[in-house]
């Protein structure tokens, strides 16, 4: 769901003078959170923006959300950090930011490289179905890509697929093999607030069908050594989630905010020629994870 800012919020968050943010370890500091709560909730209408932006993200039907951050960063600079402080604020409404990367700071780079694997978040080809942090115990429960440019070029659009409704559209034979622990991808060192590895494990990784994490990324289908039972299973899955695709394009200044309970994110190819643009024209996009609130019903 797309959410437009008011213009008298937007006119508001304009002059909003939030310090700048501190850690606690991974997290974003609860002072901090305080602190930029405070000063937004005095802004008209923030209070009912961030009200629907949690209800769309957590709601029966919901489970992302596109906030329209653009006019924001037009007013104030894309790459001022007074803008990427309303934009952890806004995040801070819905979860606990954090970075499971020690060496990356809170907000990570995805830029566009050409020689790197083109499946990569940071690659050129089509970047497949997928959650972030899979293997991890506790994966992150959403997240967050601000668009700060899109592919000069126009290609790139964002995919995603509700992945309990791909679950429900499978026979219950393949359903059974997903919630086996047979499944494993990608390696597991140097991180922050995910747990542990968790290798092997269920792609259900819950007995409700409609809780839980879907815990798939389309990559191990060729990274993986899985049994043919399996693996055939994980490409039903993957089919059922193109099925139910969803794409749309992010302009500068958006904010898409994924719950990785409900929704698996993708992104299609770049548009060829990636090649011919300078470096500080590619499309460039800044990600942030968020961890649930203890009282929200999920591990913080």
């Amino acid at each position: 769901m797309i959410i437009d800012i008011p213009s008298e919020l937007e006119a508001a968050l304009i002059g909003l003078p939030l310090p700048t943010w501190k850690l606690d370890g991974p997290f974003l500091a609860q002072s901090t959170m305080e602190e930029y709560r405070s000063e937004l909730t005095a802004a008209p209408r923030f209070e009912e923006t961030a009200a629907t932006l949690r209800h769309v993200l957590t709601g029966e039907s919901g489970g992302y959300a596109v906030l329209r951050l653009g006019n924001l960063a037009k007013a104030l600079g894309i790459d001022d950090d007074r803008f990427l402080r309303l934009a952890t604020a806004f995040a801070a409404e819905v979860a606990v930011p954090f970075s499971p990367f020690p060496r990356w700071p809170l907000w990570k780079d995805i830029g566009v490289k050409v020689d790197k694997d083109p499946g990569k978040s940071s690659g050129i080809g089509y970047n497949a179905f997928h959650m972030d942090l899979v293997n991890g115990t506790l994966p992150p429960d959403y997240t967050t890509l601000l668009c700060v440019r899109p592919d000069p070029l126009g290609g790139g659009p964002s995919i995603l697929s509700d992945a309990h409704a791909a679950v429900a559209r499978l026979p219950e034979s393949s359903r059974a093999l997903l919630a086996e622990s047979a499944y494993h991808y990608g390696t597991f060192f140097d991180l922050h607030g995910v747990g542990e590895e968790c290798k092997p494990f269920p792609i259900l990784d819950s007995s409700d069908p409609d809780k839980g994490f879907v815990r798939f990324t389309a990559k191990m289908l060729k990274r993986s050594e899985l049994g043919e039972a399996h693996a055939a299973a994980a490409r039903e899955l993957a089919e059922e989630l193109v099925r139910g695709q969803i794409s749309f394009m992010l302009q500068p200044g958006d904010y898409l905010i994924v719950n990785q309970r409900r929704f698996l994110h993708g992104r299609e190819a770049l548009h060829s020629g990636q090649d011919t643009v300078p470096v500080a024209d590619r499309r460039l996009l800044l990600q942030l994870f968020l961890r649930a609130r203890a009282d929200a019903g999920s591990a913080a």
